[in-house]
């Protein structure tokens, strides 16, 4: 089988990781969720105390650190992490801050390219075109305006019951926006090669249609 790297990234709540999960199923590709990878690493170094700017205890940490990925199943040493503290809007400020760290990205870039290797993958992100897979086939970033994605983060987190007001999530959205565009390794930017989509007001149905376009041509290619 030949390798295929389709790389989707973009700010949180631009519609990136629905694309992604929906085009793998409906294409027969299979998906790679950086982000739950750089959330899972977080959770743990939160649970073990263990502060992410200490290279040395990170270090020892990951050495015994096996991550296992079953479709929205995220298991650390074969134990589930609870979806809710997963991608609670604490942990995701705290995998937000733990992805400046050269040790902790370059652990988990490594992983990120062992798993593709040889794959037929989508692998969704914040640096996958740019750092990650720079040679991946097919590159696409997504956008939106803050407020749009924070509508998005805010319903997503009503729907699992989460009371945080809207006004926090824009909040949150801004911050978070301001390291992952400031920050010097892995900045958030378009790959030069990439299709940019402003994914605001647009439906989610063309959205698909648009990528879809783009991965058929280089399956078929």
């Amino acid at each position: 089988m030949t390798e295929m790297i389709v790389t989707i990234d973009g700010p949180s709540g631009s519609g990136k990781s629905t694309a992604a999960r929906t085009l793998a199923t409906r294409l027969g590709l299979e998906y790679l969720d950086t982000g739950a990878m750089y959330r899972a690493v977080a959770w743990s170094l939160h649970r073990a105390k263990i502060d992410p700017a200490d290279e040395a205890a990170v270090a020892q940490h990951l050495s015994h650190f096996h991550l296992e990925m079953h479709g929205n199943s995220v298991c650390i040493n074969e134990e589930p992490i609870p979806d809710s503290e997963l991608r609670s809007p604490e942990n995701s400020l705290a995998s937000s801050a733990a992805a400046r760290f050269p040790h902790i990205r370059r652990f988990l870039i490594s992983l990120q390219q062992q798993i593709a290797k040889g794959r037929r993958m989508i692998c969704e992100g914040r640096d996958q075109g740019t750092v990650v897979f720079p040679k991946a086939q097919v590159k696409i970033f997504l956008t939106a305006s803050p407020e749009a994605r924070a509508e998005r983060r805010w319903q997503e987190l009503k729907q699992k019951g989460n009371p945080i007001g809207f006004e926090q999530v824009l909040a949150n959205q801004i911050d978070r926006d301001t390291r992952d565009s400031s920050q010097n390794d892995g900045r958030l930017i378009p790959a030069e090669n990439a299709i940019v989509l402003d994914t605001t007001g647009m439906p989610l149905e063309a959205v698909l249609d648009r990528i879809s376009q783009e991965i058929q041509r280089c399956l078929h290619g």
